[in-house]
């Protein structure tokens, strides 16, 4: 009774192993760093990024309806005024999963196949959820990182940034956007 008690203590406690996990953002719901250090395909730019709650394809449809841009260029180089300049977004999606490992399933399996039965689990040895991030950059006419740290419009710059992402989290129809007032 005590092998099988210290057994279920052993495989409770090493159930699921996480492998990889999400970047969770601490005390903010966005980070500014480095896109490249965020994912390996990235450009090497500083970047506005969030988490994107929403259905793939619909920050595409929220800048497209927002800039009216009518499917043309949409996320590369979208421009828009701040301060009486003329600033260019561009925007990339990306997904961070998070992978567990479940060990116990994998060792009822291994021994039911050393006693000639079949596997139950094989297809529930690991568990993933993915997380969509939306990573954002901004560029001035003179093509200077607006993010950067001695930027003069970095302020500005994530403030309106900050607006975007709470505009975009926050509206269902994007059609409405055409009668709100542009930046």
């Amino acid at each position: 009774m005590k092998k099988l008690t210290i057994l279920v203590l052993i495989l409770t406690t090493l159930s699921c192993i996480p492998v990889k996990i999400a970047p969770r953002f601490k005390n903010e719901d966005y980070k500014i760093m480095n896109a490249k250090k965020f994912q390996k395909q990235m450009p090497r730019e500083t970047a506005f990024i969030f988490k994107d709650s929403k259905d793939a394809g619909e920050f595409y449809n929220y800048i497209n309806k927002k800039y009216t841009l009518n499917n043309i260029d949409v996320g590369i180089n979208v421009p828009f005024h701040l301060n009486n300049q003329t600033l260019y977004l561009s925007y990339y999606e990306a997904e961070r999963t998070d992978e567990k490992v479940n060990l116990p399933l994998a060792l009822i399996d291994a021994k039911r196949e050393s006693n000639g039965n079949s596997r139950l689990f094989e297809d529930h040895y690991s568990n993933r959820t993915g997380h969509w991030y939306i990573i954002i950059t901004i560029y001035d006419e003179n093509i200077t990182n607006c993010l950067r740290d001695k930027h003069p419009l970095k302020e500005k710059t994530i403030q309106y940034l900050k607006g975007l992402k709470q505009e975009y989290l926050t509206t269902q129809n994007y059609e409405e956007l055409l009668f709100t007032k542009k930046s």
